[in-house]
């Protein structure tokens, strides 16, 4: 039986690993692209430009929602999804102090 060790871990830590996983998949980085492109986004607009069906476009958004990595509104049969730019702020410092911090400490080529 696995044993599930994800606390032992620091909460930066595990916030990094799940934003990773959040944007590692292309669909929604595309996704992404066209949130980034148009700044505001009807789902609808976004299955007609990704060769995507519906569904799997909402489970993409649904992960990236769930992320904290973009914003939506429901209103009636229409979504609208905007980039949450102050947490992409926030994981691009973490990302940019873990690369640095790894880089420091061994600046040499081992290979």
């Amino acid at each position: 039986m696995a044993i599930h060790k994800k606390e032992e871990f620091t909460q930066k830590e595990q916030d990094l690993a799940n934003f990773a996983k959040a944007i590692s998949h292309p669909a929604r980085i595309a996704i992404l692209k066209v949130l980034a492109q148009k700044n505001e986004c009807i789902c609808g607009e976004i299955v007609e430009i990704l060769p995507l069906a519906q569904s799997t476009v909402s489970q993409h958004l649904k992960e990236l929602k769930n992320a904290g990595l973009i914003d939506g509104t429901i209103d009636g049969p229409r979504s609208c999804y905007c980039i949450n730019w102050k947490a992409f702020q926030k994981f691009s410092t973490e990302f940019n102090l873990l690369f640095n911090g790894l880089k420091i400490k061994n600046g040499k080529a081992c290979c």
